[in-house]
């Protein structure tokens, strides 16, 4: 609640309303930018259950997670703010003695992962919506640093500029290398593959302490499967993908899984 001393600076407004006023005020302030769509579409031949963790301090949007069957998308308003997060699929998903939990990409054992982090190995969508002020400019990516575990590809549409799709369209469980894959409990077939870091947990695999700088932080082998497989990808810490972009007001962002 607005106190009296947030009020003194609208003299003209009395206390009882200022609190209402501000309220207008902070909703014009945020609803500085054109409506903008974002799609998750599910392409796989089986149900994810895509999962959106927000950067500290941003909303957590369609209560961050839910479940997308085969060959059906979700759409949804973007924030018309500045906002930024990560998209992933959760796979192998089921419901056990009460207890909801993923093969990959596991937020906690929620369906709604209300703002939590997933397990590696993951493919993670990373955006940026609404920043570089008046060109109102959306920044995407698809990053492997955390693993893979479904092809993914982000594609702006209706946007200004260099507007790439981005992503790995590659199926990488298939030649995913054996020190790396991550195997179903039931069956035993590869759900996921694990990064370098993952797998081994090395300050230099992990770009930690004297590793942490794009000087000392380098590709490894391991990177460098995923980078071969999909190059406009992140790989590792402080990669770059080989696609830039600058992309200016899209009007839909899609997150396209196994496309």
């Amino acid at each position: 609640m607005a106190s009296s001393s947030s009020c003194s600076s609208f003299p003209l407004i009395s206390l009882s309303f200022c609190p209402l006023f501000l309220l207008i005020v902070v909703q014009q302030v945020a609803a500085q930018y054109p409506a903008m769509t974002l799609t998750v579409v599910n392409n796989c031949p089986f149900t994810v259950w895509p999962a959106i963790q927000p950067n500290s301090g941003h909303d957590v949007l369609e209560k961050g997670g839910f479940a997308l069957s085969t060959l059906t998308h979700r759409s949804f308003p973007a924030p018309t703010y500045h906002w930024s997060g990560r998209i992933w699929a959760r796979t192998s998903c089921t419901f056990s003695g009460g207890r909801f939990s993923c093969a990959t990409g596991d937020c906690g054992g929620r369906l709604e992962c209300g703002g939590l982090g997933g397990a590696a190995p993951a493919t993670l969508a990373q955006i940026t919506l609404h920043h570089g002020g008046r060109r109102d400019l959306t920044s995407y990516g698809v990053s492997l640093v955390d693993g893979f575990n479904v092809g993914m590809t982000v594609t702006p549409h209706e946007g200004k500029g260099q507007c790439p799709v981005v992503g790995c369209r590659a199926d990488l469980l298939a030649t995913c290398p054996d020190v790396l894959q991550v195997r179903a409990a039931a069956g035993g077939h590869v759900v996921g593959c694990k990064s370098g870091c993952q797998a081994f947990g090395t300050d230099e695999l992990c770009c930690r302490n004297k590793y942490n700088s794009p000087r000392t932080c380098r590709a490894s082998t391991y990177s460098e499967f995923f980078k071969h497989a999909c190059p406009a990808t992140f790989t590792y810490a402080h990669d770059s993908p080989s696609l830039t972009h600058d992309c200016e007001s899209p009007k839909e962002l899609k997150v396209i899984f196994c496309h």
